[in-house]
Order: C-alpha cells, then structure tokens, then sequence
C-alpha cells in the first residue's frame, strides 16, 4: 500500500468519525496561583465541533485518493 492510498483510508476514517461524534472536548490549566503552601489552578473545558461539510469533504477526498492516487504511469 502507498503513501497516498493509506492517507486517503486516513481521510475517510478521520471523516466518518467527525460525523458520528460531531466534535470533541479537551480541559486545559487556564491560571495558577501559588500563595506559600495554597495551590490553585483553574481548568476550563474546551469543545470544539467538527462541521459535517468537513466530515463529508473528508470521506470524499480520502475516497479519491483511494481510487486515482495508486495508478502508475
């Protein structure tokens, strides 16, 4: 299997997950506070969706490349 045909079967798996969860959610450390022995920190949750035209624009690519991108001249 070539390069462009296992990043085409990558595009498609990335496309069909984007559509099925729609986005994802990471927490990250905002601020810290240090007063002598009192710690504080602050994390607030990120979510970021993942529009279907891209999921879609993703199956379709990956399906191309699957397709075109393996032919030898």
């Amino acid at each position: 299997m070539n390069f462009v045909k296992l990043l085409g079967a990558l595009l498609i798996a990335a496309g069909v997950l984007g559509l099925v969860y729609g986005g994802f959610s990471f927490t990250k450390e905002t601020h810290d506070l240090k007063l002598g022995p009192i710690e504080l920190t602050l994390k607030e949750k990120e979510s970021v969706n993942i529009p279907s035209w891209a999921g879609i624009g993703a199956i379709a690519l990956g399906a191309a490349m699957l397709l075109f991108g393996g032919k030898k001249r």
